[in-house]
């Protein structure tokens, strides 16, 4: 049990030291990804919509003018 942590601990001192040395250089996430990420989720957000406007059959009752009738009357 000694030995593995040992190595879990050494482990995590190299990866503190990968970061703390390797990201030296600041990249900005936004500038780098912030487009592809967001035409991507229009496509997806397209796609979605186009599947569910054409394929899934839902009928989408926009405006009830001529398919709402009133009930009859009940003469007593």
């Amino acid at each position: 049990m000694y030995r593995f942590a040992k190595s879990a601990v050494n482990l995590g001192g190299q990866a503190v030291r990968q970061v703390r040395y390797g990201s030296s250089v600041r990249q900005d996430f936004h500038s780098k990804y912030g487009l592809a990420v967001m035409v991507g989720g229009a496509a997806f957000c397209t796609a979605v919509w186009g599947y569910v406007l054409t394929q899934t059959g839902i009928v989408w009752n926009l405006s009830p003018v001529g398919k709402v009738m009133p009930k009859p009357w009940r003469e007593e």
